[in-house]
């Protein structure tokens, strides 16, 4: 019997900055056999997000970090190929917190992690790591749960041309709110006014931030969904009303750094006008996700929500692609395809 090859990649280097390919080791490895209760994935789509720059580095974070030889954990859309385990039958498509590489063994104790994803398939399958998956759910529940956007409120989105932001700003106009998105180009902030429905958008690389927010929000903002941090979070602080709630998802502006990083500057404001900010993490919603699916499909049937995905080809590229995430040349959910869908 011919020998199943596995190629994958492994965190060889914590990233000191930028990550850098050299953080990664490439390896190919034989596929042993399954034992009782196991299942054998192959990767369809793997998803890069920007957490995979936490999950480098050994700092304290929502879950262990990925160890030094390990392969590097992503989220996958796959397809079970075999299955010693009577849950899972080969065909099943599946998605869960797997790893780069063409094929995972799931052991039996965490069989719970994998998610069957339902035949016949009403999206492409690459939409359930977008809108439909983690990123989608991310920006459901941090704007409706804490950011409690209600009718006639201004609503300002970061990173809003990215995976999360741009689902966050849509649901936002669906609520009834004027959104305004922040973003890296003119192409970007062209999309989303003109294909997403934004009613503002701030280049904040050529605008004057505060004059810009100031502008495009004139009646203060009343919830800023914050992925960045930074300079950002310090000029869009200068313009909260009383009460804003500030969901906070993401830190990108940040995971780079190789000096501490000081807090906002106009923390004071956050007093000021009694605001209230909460981080979150998706884990923190896993018992509710039914909810954010039903409501997410039901607004891409109607037409109410648009994605943009940009696929890169090959798990050999993988290395590469990430490097999108921080360099603000891609828009909406940014995968990887690493092998052809079942017929």
């Amino acid at each position: 019997m011919e020998t199943r090859i596995n190629r994958q990649f492994r965190l060889v280097s914590r990233p000191v900055g930028d990550i850098k390919e050299s953080d990664f080791e490439y390896r190919e490895e034989p596929i042993p056999n399954l034992a009782d209760g196991e299942v054998l994935v192959r990767t369809i789509y793997l998803s890069l997000d920007p957490t995979n720059r936490i999950w480098m580095s050994d700092m304290p974070q929502y879950m262990p970090p990925v160890e030094i030889g390990q392969v590097m954990r992503g989220i996958v859309a796959g397809v079970v190929e075999e299955s010693k385990n009577p849950n899972f039958q080969p065909g099943d498509l599946v998605s869960g917190m797997l790893g780069w590489q063409d094929y995972t063994i799931v052991a039996q104790n965490n069989i719970p992690s994998l998610t069957r994803i339902p035949r016949p398939l009403s999206y492409p399958l690459s939409a359930l790591l977008g809108p439909l998956g983690a990123t989608g759910w991310t920006a459901y529940f941090g704007l409706l749960d804490i950011g409690q956007p209600q009718e006639g409120e201004t609503v300002v989105v970061s990173a809003a041309a990215g995976a999360v932001g741009s689902i966050a700003g849509q649901i936002a106009k669906i609520k009834g709110c004027r959104v305004v998105g922040i973003t890296g180009s003119d192409e970007k902030c062209q999309w989303l006014t003109q294909e997403l429905g934004f009613d503002a958008a701030i280049n904040y690389k050529t605008a004057d931030l505060e004059s810009a927010i100031a502008q495009s929000c004139p009646d203060g903002i009343d919830v800023y969904f914050d992925n960045v941090g930074g300079s950002i979070l310090d000029a869009v602080l200068m313009k909260i009303n009383l009460y804003a709630r500030i969901p906070l998802c993401g830190l990108i502006s940040t995971y780079n750094a190789t000096e501490p990083v000081p807090g906002p500057y106009n923390y004071s404001q956050i007093l000021m006008k009694r605001a209230r900010v909460q981080g979150f993490i998706i884990l923190d919603y896993f018992s509710r996700i039914s909810e954010a699916i039903t409501d997410i499909g039901q607004w891409l049937n109607q037409g109410k929500i648009k994605y943009s995905v940009e696929v890169v080809d090959g798990l050999e590229n993988a290395p590469s692609a990430i490097l999108k995430l921080f360099e603000g040349n891609k828009k909406g959910k940014l995968v990887v395809k690493v092998s052809e869908e079942p017929t």
